[in-house]
């Protein structure tokens, strides 16, 4: 049993050849894990390892690391950070990763988990879960392409069967993975309902290599109830990370959280999203951002409607400003009706 979280989590662990500091990692997330939300949460510190948002295999080979708004990132967290990427065709993802390997990050990883109908009418994502022949071959091509680490981001399936996420554990594990990271929801699921830890523990149980555990860990209580509950090797934090950036930092104990940690955060990711990009995609951003950080106060829907409404990042910074004037009313937990 793990009662000293931050103890537990500073053990290290070996992903393939390569060992990470921290059993906490940021889960891959669309259109959230950008390289200054990365940034933000880097200037905190705690994590094991970054993901990037989900990059397509296909467009890897001719991107522009300085100009792509997926395929880029810092020179400093390079050897943090493991691309996600995703494609219905073997040759066309070992042909990505080869790429990815050749810039030097830390390593590759496969979208089995998206469920987003654009991507899974492309046979991409989730959509290869009914394909497991399929979703095995292209771990096997990835694997045959490179030396650097390579895992794998699944669900549970299309049906509610933990025998099915257990065989297709057992298959990325043969194909040459060396971690995976386990969403236990069905595919069709948008957190509808809460993820079935328990199938966390079965998928533990059926493989040698290691296990990150992904959905619903929103405090401490929560991460040690999942490495009890399941056994997992690790935490994969999603949604929670993007509400609260400095929470690898807090889990870790290396940071005192204090109420000007919102104000700070907010203010220093509008600065880094207008470093990283244009007007029109850091607005874009920010607004995708605040879905979740507006989450965290008693007035968060006012806070996060007069912020969806702005038309530019001065008006988006003045109105965070003018929110913290007053020291806000802020959950302990956040509001899980922005979450869902």
């Amino acid at each position: 049993m793990i009662y000293n979280l931050a103890e537990y989590l500073r053990q290290p662990l070996k992903i393939g050849d390569k060992p990470i500091d921290t059993r906490l990692v940021l889960a891959p997330m669309s259109f959230l894990g950008h390289i200054a939300f990365r940034e933000l949460v880097s200037t905190y510190g705690g994590y094991g390892l970054l993901f990037s948002e989900m990059c397509s295999a296909r467009a890897i080979p001719g991107e522009n690391r300085f100009v792509s708004p997926y395929f880029r990132w810092r020179d400093a967290e390079r050897s943090r950070l493991v691309c996600q990427i995703f494609g219905d065709d073997p040759e066309t993802m070992a042909r990505a990763a080869r790429r990815i390997e050749d810039e030097g990050l830390f390593g590759v990883d496969i979208n089995l988990g998206c469920s987003n109908t654009r991507i899974c009418r492309r046979n991409c994502g989730a959509a290869l879960l009914k394909d497991p022949d399929l979703a095995t071959s292209i771990v096997a091509a990835v694997r045959k392409a490179i030396n650097c680490p390579l895992t794998v981001k699944f669900r549970t399936g299309w049906k509610d069967d933990p025998q099915l996420a257990v065989q297709l554990a057992k298959g990325f594990e043969d194909a040459g993975a060396d971690a995976l990271t386990f969403h236990p929801r069905v595919a069709p699921d948008r957190r509808s309902r809460p993820p079935k830890w328990a199938y966390i523990g079965l998928v533990k149980q059926a493989v040698s290599i290691p296990v990150f555990g992904n959905g619903d860990v929103f405090d401490r209580s929560d991460c040690i109830r999942m490495l009890n509950e399941t056994a997992c090797d690790g935490i994969a934090l999603g949604r929670m990370a993007i509400a609260r950036p400095w929470i690898f930092a807090e889990f870790l104990g290396h940071l005192q959280t204090h109420p000007e940690i919102f104000r700070e955060a907010a203010l220093e990711l509008i600065r880094l999203l207008v470093t990283h990009y244009d007007t029109i995609p850091a607005i874009k951003r920010f607004k995708r951002f605040s879905f979740y950080f507006c989450a965290n106060f008693r007035f968060g829907h006012a806070l996060y409607t007069r912020i969806l409404n702005a038309t530019e990042m001065s008006q988006i910074e003045t109105i965070v400003r003018r929110f913290f004037e007053k020291p806000p009313d802020i959950h302990s937990r956040p509001n899980m009706n922005f979450f869902n």
